[in-house]
């Protein structure tokens, strides 16, 4: 019995390079988490501030304050990192429309000649 699947090594020849369409779309997604975090920790952070934690004791008091920083803070670092990938691929997008975005493997950098005469 023979297989007649085609080997594995013509298929990984060379891997497919990421279109504009990618980008585009990876930087939407991002975008649209940041903005829903965004609201999210606007929410929280009203919540927190209109229902500050009151207990007698002050270990828990402190535990509680903690807590409140520790998840405000946590919402705000997810809305700037979203935020942050967002900007990054949009940028990744805009220079992937531009013409000869991508220099030619192996050969000197756009701009610089080897032969000066």
């Amino acid at each position: 019995m023979t297989d007649s699947k085609p080997s594995a090594s013509s298929d990984t020849t060379a891997p497919r390079r990421k279109g504009p369409l990618s980008f585009l779309s990876g930087a939407l997604t991002a975008g649209l988490l940041s903005w829903l975090c965004l609201g999210l920790s606007r929410r929280l952070a009203y919540y927190y501030a209109l229902h500050p934690p009151s207990y007698s004791s002050a270990i828990a008091q402190s535990i509680a304050t903690a807590l409140k920083t520790l998840i405000v803070g946590m919402a705000f670092l997810a809305t700037f990192s979203f935020g942050f990938i967002a900007l990054g691929l949009g940028l990744v997008f805009v220079r992937s429309l531009l013409p000869g975005a991508v220099p030619s493997a192996g050969g000197p950098p756009s701009g610089s000649s080897s032969a000066d005469g």
